[in-house]
């Protein structure tokens, strides 16, 4: 691992009432690296993506990124510092459409009132041309361009995800966090999208960390992958490592990670 690091958790711990989601988790991401939070259903991992993106404030511990204790702040706070995130479920807006969609995330570093567009005063009229702009450029940037007039949820499920990440992309985040991006997805599917978050990586000069129950996409592209179970951090280190590690297999793996191997 790299000391250049862009995130850091320090003993985070999370409680509700009395369950401990997760407990005492400390780790380091390096910039620039692709890097995967895995577990069980219930282990904690969505949990961490929400204490570092401003849903939840932690019980105890702290959230540093670049050097800078973000703990507890606001989501739209975090967002404007430069960490985007996707969900498990695509929260498109259904109605309008691809580019609209990646409009709205371009408003993050371009900022209209909501009383700015009626009155279309020249300085509005310019935001929006700039906003349009960057939201056009950014769709032929992820492979949407011939798309921006349809409506979103009119696209099938692997350009969904994609567009949700090019929307998460606007937002001109340096880390950004992808909660189960290949859930629902076929194989072809599945493949691509590997592919992609490698490419938008190197493109975009991004740190990505993924949450992820399908291992060929773990194993196939983290660089580093951390491992909980019931809100423990149970191994951490290369794929290689824990694809070994009897401890993962036992309270993970199991089945997933035969089917990895065999194939």
């Amino acid at each position: 691992m790299q000391n250049d690091s862009i995130l850091k958790l320090e003993g985070l711990t999370m409680t509700f009432g009395g369950l401990t989601a997760v407990k005492d988790l400390s780790i380091n991401v390096p910039k620039g690296s692709i890097v995967g939070l895995i577990g069980p259903n219930g282990a904690g991992k969505t949990t961490v993506f929400n204490v570092i993106t401003g849903f939840y404030e932690p019980t105890a511990g702290k959230v540093l990124f670049k050097g800078m204790d973000i703990s507890g702040k606001s989501p739209h706070e975090i967002c404007s510092l430069g960490i985007a995130r996707t969900f498990q479920n695509i929260r498109l807006f259904g109605n309008e459409t691809v580019l609209q969609n990646v409009m709205v995330a371009c408003n993050v570093r371009v900022p209209v009132r909501w009383w700015e567009p009626p009155l279309s005063l020249p300085l509005t009229r310019s935001k929006e041309r700039t906003i349009r702009s960057k939201a056009m450029d950014l769709l032929k940037k992820v492979g949407l361009e011939h798309l921006a007039d349809e409506i979103a949820t009119s696209l099938p499920y692997g350009q969904q995800r994609r567009l949700e990440i090019a929307r998460a992309l606007a937002t001109d985040p340096e880390l950004l966090l992808l909660d189960e991006p290949a859930a629902g997805m076929n194989p072809k599917e599945t493949h691509a999208l590997m592919d992609f978050i490698r490419a938008i990586r190197d493109l975009f000069g991004l740190t990505i960390m993924l949450i992820e129950h399908d291992m060929r996409v773990v194993m196939g592209i983290c660089e580093h992958i951390w491992v909980l179970d019931y809100g423990l951090l149970i191994a951490e280190g290369p794929p290689s490592f824990i694809q070994s590690n009897k401890r993962v297999i036992e309270a993970y793996l199991g089945e997933e990670y035969a089917r990895y191997v065999d194939n």
